[in-house]
């Protein structure tokens, strides 16, 4: 069930796409789009659905592909997507998207596919019944990276 949303999208300018459910950086985000005067629109299952939330929302089913699916298909060329799931970020790739983890790393054409193999290797290694490192615990440093990455990102491209 997707909530009916009019966004006020500028075509010229790029648009941030927040997968938001887990995203521990939304103040980093919003304070680095009203520096640089971008939209930027979280994508929330309807499970998470807060009351007078910052910014625009858009509500999607808690199916577990329903908001990458929504990011999917709402992206243009020169956006920019904050997320922590590889799969959703090799599939945005080659729309010309820009895609951020909430730690401040760019996944690129050049480390995706490694990305996807460390994933599969884990995922496989995990089926087997061997335990696995998951990832380290969440940083102020981690969080001082991210809003130098993506302001850095929304520089360049402001000077487009």
């Amino acid at each position: 069930m997707e909530k009916d949303v009019e966004f006020n999208v500028m075509d010229d300018k790029p648009s941030i796409y927040v997968d938001a459910d887990a995203c521990p950086v939304k103040k980093e985000i919003l304070d680095a789009a009203s520096l640089f005067k971008v939209d930027v629109i979280f994508v929330a299952s309807y499970k998470n659905m807060m009351s007078n939330p910052e910014g625009k929302w858009v509500y999607v089913d808690a199916d577990k592909e329903a908001a990458d699916l929504y990011i999917v298909n709402a992206v243009k060329k020169g956006d920019i997507v904050i997320t922590n799931d590889i799969g959703l970020a090799g599939t945005l790739l080659p729309k010309a998207v820009y895609v951020l983890s909430s730690k401040g790393k760019e996944y690129t054409e050049e480390n995706i596919s490694m990305l996807l193999d460390m994933r599969y290797l884990s995922a496989k290694m995990r089926r087997a019944g061997k335990h696995t490192k998951g990832p380290k615990a969440f940083s102020k440093e981690d969080r001082i990276k991210f809003a130098q990455v993506l302001a850095k990102i929304l520089s360049n491209l402001e000077g487009i």
